[in-house]
């Protein structure tokens, strides 16, 4: 029984893992390379962050080719 729920567990935890690493990464692609024409630096930075998955993906998404189309960066 247990040797089912090890494998499982490490896989969870590699996951949540992750997830924060992408939620960082998002984070710092925002507040290093985000234009500060407004709020919109301020706003993507807290979508990330309260919204942590769904909030990084959207970001890199939508945004961030917008971004690297529009500024070079």
């Amino acid at each position: 029984m247990e040797l089912i729920f090890f494998p499982m567990f490490c896989g969870m935890f590699l996951l949540q893992i992750l997830g924060v690493a992408f939620m960082v990464w998002m984070v710092i692609d925002c507040a290093m390379n985000e234009p500060s024409e407004g709020n919109d630096k301020v706003v993507w930075i807290l979508v990330i962050i309260f919204v942590p998955l769904i909030g990084g993906i959207i970001y890199y998404f939508v945004r961030r080719p917008e971004r690297i189309e529009k500024y070079g960066r």
